[in-house]
């Protein structure tokens, strides 16, 4: 009798091994693939951002330089006695003018457009970082259960079901959008 009740404790532990098994794998595989697009999304924003990162400073350049054009063409205006010119200084300074202005608000709407692009890299990484945790959990749960089938311990598939809980439960706050993000774990794991 001993041998049965054992080989069914063990029929029934191996069963449960199974069942978490593939639910795991399952909820795994399917939080893989948010993850994967959440970090291609990651890339793109990044890119878009050291993009207009550099259109900024491309615009702060030309701003520099219109601001120079017009120093220097007021200060030529006011060292140059030639009527015939004064129109022409006058023209010069005109259109530096409206460059800088052009400039500087071209700038103003590069810089708050890169900024948005680091916010939404920012937000994307907070949900990164929870799928990443959730597959961490996972993995230690798959890795456990397994054990637990090796040497028929139930306490270790408790051990399990509380890491994988855990895991999908970080998975789900990924999916869902809720907030539920140990900063110390991200910090731990960055």
């Amino acid at each position: 009798m001993d041998i049965e009740t054992n080989t069914s404790s063990n029929t029934r532990l191996n069963n449960a091994v199974a069942i978490t098994v593939v639910l795991l794998s399952v909820f795994m595989a399917i939080s893989k693939v948010k993850d994967d697009n959440i970090v291609q999304a990651m890339q793109q924003a990044k890119a878009d951002s050291i993009d207009t990162w550099s259109e900024y400073q491309s615009k702060k350049l030309k701003l520099h330089l219109s601001e120079s054009a017009l120093h220097q063409a007021k200060l030529l205006q006011a060292t140059n006695g030639n009527v015939d010119n004064k129109a022409l200084f006058a023209e010069e300074i005109v259109t530096q003018q409206n460059a800088i202005v052009k400039y500087e608000k071209e700038s103003a709407q590069l810089q708050e457009k890169a900024k948005g692009f680091a916010k939404s890299y920012d937000e994307m990484n907070y949900h990164d970082d929870q799928f990443d945790m959730s597959d961490a959990l996972l993995a230690i749960a798959l890795a456990v259960a397994a054990v637990s089938a090796l040497v028929s311990n139930w306490l270790l598939l408790g051990l399990a079901w509380v890491s994988g809980g855990f895991g999908v439960l970080f998975g789900l706050s990924g999916f869902l959008g809720w907030a539920f993000h140990p900063g110390w774990l991200a910090a731990l794991l960055s």
